[in-house]
């Protein structure tokens, strides 16, 4: 069973859906002893870094969700990748979860707009279990304002959007981000997604 999180500050119904869609096994949740039971755990997230950790410590989810992501897959999904890192800087420098290292800072493009909103073509970086199947010309869905600044061994996709905008990552052990919303990026995503319920038996 795949736990999705559900803490305020996710698009939960499209995740939910594109599983059930899979017919992988989930269930919502914001329960500590579901979460600890799940097979493998997804982190929605739509809106801002500060306010998503504000919502996963009032409901006394930071530990466990740090403590699982060392025993499962865990794959957060656009703010829910965001705050796998260090630190954020939307309206105030916030710790995140502290899984991968790195920063979320906002996007900076002169003649470009922000947010970075619209499909764009994944570039494969490192290998990913991921990432698998997936040839070179899969587009994905991406709405966001600030991006992840870390090491290149943890980039595992980026996109060009007037730079190199991280896509996907890894932190070489269970913990996968998607800054781009695989539910709602047709069959590439959904192949994504795929993948990582894989790996609760790979």
């Amino acid at each position: 069973m795949i736990a999705v999180i559900d803490y305020g500050a996710g698009n939960i119904f499209s995740v939910k859906n594109a599983l059930d869609f899979l017919g992988l096994e989930n269930k919502l949740t914001s329960a500590k002893n579901e979460i600890e039971a799940a097979d493998a755990v997804i982190l929605p997230g739509v809106g801002a870094f500060s306010y998503a950790m504000k919502m996963l410590e009032e409901k006394g989810l930071t530990e466990v969700l740090q403590k699982q992501a060392g025993e499962k897959p865990f794959l957060g999904i656009c703010l829910g990748m965001q705050i796998l890192f260090e630190k954020g800087y939307e309206f105030e420098e916030t710790d995140g979860l502290g899984l991968i290292k790195g920063e979320v800072r906002k996007i900076i493009l002169p003649g470009l707009s922000v947010p970075h909103m619209g499909w764009n073509r994944l570039v494969h970086r490192n290998d990913c279990a991921l990432l698998s199947g997936l040839g070179s010309d899969g587009y994905v869905y991406f709405v966001h304002s600030y991006a992840a600044e870390c090491e290149v061994g943890n980039i595992s996709a980026y996109c060009e959007y007037g730079r190199e905008i991280t896509a996907l990552v890894h932190d070489g052990g269970y913990v996968y981000g998607a800054q781009f919303h695989p539910e709602k990026s047709g069959e590439t995503g959904l192949r994504i997604l795929r993948n990582f319920a894989e790996l609760i038996t790979g």
